[in-house]
């Protein structure tokens, strides 16, 4: 019986590789893959799913008006899905995959983020917390040694950021996985400063 996966984690938990990996793995064993990831994350290539650690390849682009049901059933048949940076997908194209997995037999495995940098939920994020069959944390740690929970976002002079829009696209030098502790920490000694 097929499940729909959301496996999440911080900034640097090596998501995109374990979702390449994953690829790899199904596609070893004779199975095709259908690997797509949301229009907003074009920073390695509108087409591209890249991991921090090198490992790259080309997916279907979803944008955020598009019924992925519908491009499915336009792409062929495929014996997997795999979602790239899945926060950034709709609630409602988490119900089509939901959707896909009920009616088609069809796993699906979603990669993303489970909070921003305020550690607020992505929409897609939530909505997958709800209706996933089984949730997964990728693990990374903090600088301190504790597990690394936030997705802190830094700017220019290293300092926290604590104000804009969800989305901000960016890697090591926009964002730090910290614990929650030192996150708090740093951002009250930077206001103190201030």
């Amino acid at each position: 019986m097929a499940k729909l996966y959301f496996k999440y984690g911080a900034m640097g938990s090596s998501k995109s590789a374990q979702a390449l990996i994953t690829k790899f793995n199904y596609e070893e064993q004779g199975m095709s893959v259908w690997l797509i990831k949301p229009s907003v994350d074009d920073r390695d290539g509108a087409d591209i799913v890249k991991s921090r650690i090198g490992l790259s390849c080309r997916a279907r682009v979803i944008h955020p008006e598009e019924d992925i049901a519908e491009a499915y059933a336009d792409a062929g048949t495929y014996d997997v899905i795999i979602a790239d940076e899945a926060q950034f997908l709709s609630p409602e194209q988490i119900d089509q995959l939901r959707m896909l997995v009920d009616t088609q037999d069809l796993p699906v495995l979603c990669f993303g983020l489970r909070t921003d940098f305020l550690t607020r939920f992505f929409p897609g994020s939530e909505r997958l917390m709800e209706v996933a069959d089984s949730i997964t944390e990728i693990k990374t740690v903090c600088a301190c040694g504790r597990k690394a929970t936030v997705n802190a976002r830094i700017d220019g002079s290293g300092h926290v950021v604590t104000e804009g829009t969800q989305i901000f696209l960016g890697g090591n030098d926009s964002y730090v996985a910290m614990c929650h502790k030192c996150w708090k920490t740093r951002i009250e000694l930077e206001r103190g400063r201030k």
